[in-house]
C-alpha cells in the first residue's frame, strides 16, 4: 500500500473545522438559488476563483457571504450531513465542528431553525455513516463591540443549552488582531462552570501573547492553530509540559498568508518542541484542501514516518473533548484497523 493510500484509508479524527467553511461549492451554490442570495459566480469553477483571499478580512467578507446562503432547518440539515458524507469519504469517524451562533442569530435565524437542523443533520450522519459529531460553539471577536456582550450573551447561552445534544466546547474566533483573548474571560469561566471545554484560536493572526492569553484567561484546553507559539521558547515550553494540544491547519495558513509556504511551516519544530500537535482542514473547499490531503502535505514535505503520521493521528483522539472511556475504545479500534492496513499478512493491504 502506498503512502497516499494509507493516509486516504487510515482512520481519522477531525478537531478543528468550520461547518459554515465545509460547504462545497456546488451546494452553496444550489443554497445560493433557492434563498436568492446573489453570489459573486454562478459556476463551481467561479466559486472556487473566490476563494482566493487578499487577507483574513476578505476571508471574513467571503465566510459571511457563505454563511448568508443558510435560511431554513432543511439548510442546515443538508450541509451537516453533507460534512458527515465527507467525513465518511476520507474515514473520518469523528469530528468536532465549530459553529458561530451569534453570525447566525445576527443575520437573522432562529436558534430553532439553526439548531435543530444541525441536530437533525447530526443524527443522519451517524445513522448512515457511522460518522460521530460533537459541536463547538464559537463567541466570534469582535462580539464586544456596543452590541456585542449580547452577542457573547447568546452564544455563551445556547452553547451551554446544547450540551445535551453534542455542543462540547466553547471556542473564540474572528479576527484577531486587536482583538485579545482576556476580555473573554467571564464568559468562558461561565461555560467552563457548567462544563463546557475550552478550545479558543489563538496564536494565528497574532502571537504568542495571543496564546498566554487564552491559557491564563480563558483555561484553554486546547488552541486552534497556536502556530505562531513558534516565536516563544518559553511558551513552546509551557504547552508540552501542560500537553496542550494546537490544532495545527497548514494549508489554511498558508492561504491566508500567515506562511509564505508549507515549507516555512513551523510544523516540523512544533514537533521537535515536544508540543502535542493535531492536523486539521479548518475551512476545506474554502482553502481547496482536505484532512487526508493535509496528512499527506505535511509528511511528504517533511519526510513523516508512518509511526509518525500514526501519533499525530491518534492525537485527534487522545485530545478530543469525548468521554475517557469512549477514548480509549476509538484509540484501540483506530490502532488495530492502522496495523491492518500495514499488515501484509491480513490480505487486504501490502507493507509501506
Amino acid at each position: 500500500m502506498s503512502l497516499t493510500s494509507y493516509l486516504h484509508a487510515v482512520p481519522k479524527a477531525e478537531l478543528h473545522v468550520h461547518l459554515e467553511g465545509s460547504i462545497q461549492p456546488t451546494t452553496l451554490l444550489e443554497l445560493a438559488r433557492r434563498n436568492h442570495v446573489d453570489l459573486p459566480a454562478a459556476t463551481v469553477e467561479g466559486i472556487r476563483d473566490w476563494f482566493v483571499y487578499r487577507d483574513f478580512d476578505h476571508f471574513v467578507e467571503v465566510y459571511v457571504a457563505i454563511t448568508r446562503c443558510l435560511r431554513t432547518v432543511e439548510d442546515y440539515e443538508l450541509v451537516v450531513y453533507e460534512f458527515g458524507a465527507e467525513m465518511a469519504r476520507q474515514n473520518v469517524r469523528y469530528a468536532e465542528v465549530t459553529f458561530s451562533p451569534s453570525t447566525h442569530q445576527w443575520l437573522g435565524v432562529p436558534h430553532a431553525t439553526y439548531f435543530r437542523g444541525l441536530t437533525q443533520g447530526r443524527e443522519r450522519a451517524r445513522a448512515d455513516f457511522g460518522v460521530e459529531i460533537n459541536w463547538v460553539f464559537d463567541i466570534v471577536r469582535g462580539d464586544l463591540d456596543a452590541n456585542g456582550r449580547a452577542r457573547a450573551d447568546y452564544t455563551t447561552g445556547v452553547a451551554i443549552d446544547g450540551k445535551r445534544d453534542g455542543v462540547v466546547a466553547l471556542g473564540l474566533g474572528g479576527v484577531e488582531a486587536d482583538n485579545p483573548p482576556e476580555p473573554f474571560a467571564p464568559w468562558f469561566d461561565k461555560a467552563r462552570a457548567a462544563g463546557l471545554h475550552s478550545a479558543p484560536h489563538a496564536g494565528e493572526f497574532a502571537g504568542p501573547a495571543s496564546v498566554w492569553g487564552a491559557v491564563r484567561a480563558l483555561g484553554a484546553e486546547r488552541i486552534g492553530h497556536g502556530v505562531r507559539a513558534i516565536e516563544a521558547p518559553d511558551l513552546l515550553a509551557y504547552l508540552a509540559e501542560q500537553r496542550i494540544p494546537l490544532e495545527v491547519n497548514p494549508t489554511s495558513n498558508v492561504c491566508l498568508g500567515v506562511y509564505p509556504s508549507i515549507a516555512d511551516h513551523p510544523f516540523p519544530r512544533l514537533v521537535e518542541a515536544g508540543v502535542i500537535v493535531t492536523v486539521n482542514s479548518d475551512d476545506p473547499p474554502m482553502f481547496n484542501t482536505s484532512l487526508s490531503q493535509e496528512v499527506a502535505t505535511l509528511a511528504e514535505s517533511f519526510r513523516l514516518d508512518a509511526a509518525t503520521i500514526d501519533e499525530i493521528l491518534l492525537n485527534g483522539v487522545r485530545h478530543s473533548f469525548l468521554p475517557a472511556d469512549r477514548k480509549q475504545v476509538l484509540e484501540a479500534e483506530f490502532r488495530a484497523e492502522m496495523k491492518r492496513l500495514k499488515d501484509p499478512q491480513s490480505g487486504s493491504a501490502r507493507p509501506l
